[in-house]
């Protein structure tokens, strides 16, 4: 595990990832200040988008996990596609570390930070609009601290699929050798769960959400099941 870590560490500083929380950042207000938008666009409207607080964070959560399976698959491009694709995982390779303890830290990187994410920005974002809502009372009723913690199991148990999701992208990444395929993918993948119509969206689903997640998580060991033998040449 220690060994683990310490290649973890080094992947984040070669490749600079810290730069990416800038990117989060910035991420983040546009989510914010598309919903702030909504909600004050739509207030004094008969059917309004947001009417209560749960369709808030119902929209709040698609927003996030659509952004960061994108930023996933842009991170497993940097961490594993362009290595592939540009040859360098061969040098990389001739370095005394099994290739599989490598391939696991760059996959647990992209999901960690897909994982952490989406919760951070789920809780942050959505604390900052009940805070807003509270002086401009835009939406109707209060948050009990029931509703507070049934909403944070639901974040923890969304980010957890999200994270298994965003692997899928690896599939098409690792077969194409292309950036713009894994990006691709992830783009499709994150559309058709926030598909639907009305309040009805296909990753609400639990089944499907824990399906995708599994596809996710299979499709990250196949990758690194025979990385040991297999020829990169």
């Amino acid at each position: 595990m220690r060994a683990l870590l310490k290649l973890m560490t080094l992947e984040i500083r070669k490749f600079k990832l810290g730069g990416l929380f800038k990117a989060v950042l910035i991420a983040n207000l546009v989510i914010l200040a598309f919903m702030i938008m909504v909600i004050f666009i739509d207030q004094g409207e008969i059917d309004p988008t947001f009417a209560t607080f749960s369709e808030v964070f119902d929209g709040l959560s698609v927003f996030v996990k659509t952004t960061f399976i994108i930023f996933a698959s842009v991170l497993l491009s940097k961490l594993v596609i362009e290595e592939y694709r540009s040859n360098t995982i061969s040098l990389l390779f001739m370095y005394p570390i099994p290739r599989k303890s490598l391939m696991t830290a760059k996959l647990i990187i992209v999901f960690l930070f897909t994982l952490v994410n989406i919760i951070v920005s789920n809780i942050v974002l959505g604390a900052i609009i009940v805070g807003i809502n509270h002086f401009v009372e835009v939406i109707p009723g209060t948050i009990s601290l029931q509703d507070a913690g049934t909403e944070l199991v639901t974040i923890m148990a969304d980010a957890v699929y999200a994270a298994g999701i965003s692997l899928i992208a690896l599939f098409v990444g690792m077969r194409k050798k292309s950036v713009s395929a894994t990006i691709v993918t992830a783009v499709l993948v994150a559309s058709l769960i926030s598909s639907g119509w009305g309040d009805f969206r296909l990753g609400n689903l639990v089944g499907v959400s824990v399906s995708l997640g599994l596809v996710g998580m299979v499709i990250a060991y196949l990758s690194i099941r025979n990385v040991e033998s297999e020829d990169i040449a």
